[in-house]
C-alpha cells in the first residue's frame, strides 16, 4: 500500500468533501459541458462537485484507495465520475481533447513537474483552461498542510516556465490564505496559484 494509500485508508475524507476555494471561484470560466480532467483528485472532493456543476469530469490519481472514496462521494451527490488509476510521472491525456484542467495540490518532484506539467497542458484543446493551487515555498513555516520539502513547492515563476509556449497566463499570484479543506488544510497557508488557457 502506497502513501496515499495509507493516508486515504483513514475514516473520513483528509482533505474534506467541498471543493477548493480558488476552483470554486474561477470555475465560471469553464464552458459549460466541459471535458474537465482533474489530476491528483485524491478523495474527489473538486471532481464531484465540478460534475454537480454539469461537466464530464475524469478524476486521476495514484492512489486506488482515494479513487474508491472519490466514486462512493459522487454517488452520494447524485453524479458520475470517471477514474483513472494512474501515475503522473509517465502518463497524459490524449492530446487536444480536453476544456480544463484542475490541479490542486498535486505536488511533484522537481525532476518531473514540468514535463508533467506540459504533457497536461497539452491535452487542452486551444481556448481551454489549466488551473492550479500549490503551495509555495514559504509555506515551509505554516503548520497547514503540504510537503515538507522545498523540491515539491511550487512559485509562480516555475510555472510560468513549465507552461511557456503552450499557455497564455492570465494569473500568476503567490500570497497567504486561510485553508478550510478537512484536517489535512486547515489555517494559515502560503500558496501559489496559477490560471492559463490554451494558444493555438
Amino acid at each position: 500500500m502506497n502513501f496515499w494509500d495509507q493516508r486515504f485508508a483513514e475514516p473520513g475524507y483528509k482533505y474534506g468533501t467541498e471543493p477548493n476555494a480558488f476552483l470554486r471561484e474561477q470555475a465560471t470560466r469553464f464552458a459549460p459541458h466541459s471535458q474537465i480532467l482533474v489530476p491528483g483528485d485524491g478523495e474527489g472532493r473538486n471532481g464531484v462537485w465540478l460534475a454537480q456543476q454539469g461537466h464530464s469530469v475524469t478524476s486521476v490519481d495514484s492512489s486506488a484507495v482515494g479513487l474508491q472514496k472519490a466514486r462512493e462521494l459522487a454517488v452520494s451527490r447524485r453524479v458520475e465520475i470517471a477514474t483513472q488509476c494512474v501515475d503522473l510521472v509517465d502518463w497524459a491525456p490524449v492530446a487536444g481533447t480536453l476544456d480544463a484542467v484542475v490541479l490542486i495540490y498535486a505536488h511533484l518532484p522537481g525532476a518531473i513537474r514540468q514535463s508533467a506539467h506540459r504533457r497536461l497542458a497539452q491535452g487542452l484543446r486551444v481556448g481551454g483552461w489549466l488551473l492550479l493551487e500549490a503551495f509555495h515555498p514559504h509555506q515551509l513555516v505554516h503548520a497547514s498542510g503540504g510537503p515538507k520539502d522545498v523540491d515539491m513547492l511550487y512559485t509562480p515563476e516555475q510555472l510560468d516556465a513549465d507552461f511557456e509556449g503552450l499557455l497564455d497566463c492570465a494569473l500568476s499570484w503567490h500570497g497567504e490564505t486561510q485553508l478550510d479543506e478537512g484536517p489535512g488544510h486547515q489555517g494559515l497557508a502560503h500558496v501559489t496559484r496559477w490560471l492559463g488557457k490554451r494558444v493555438g
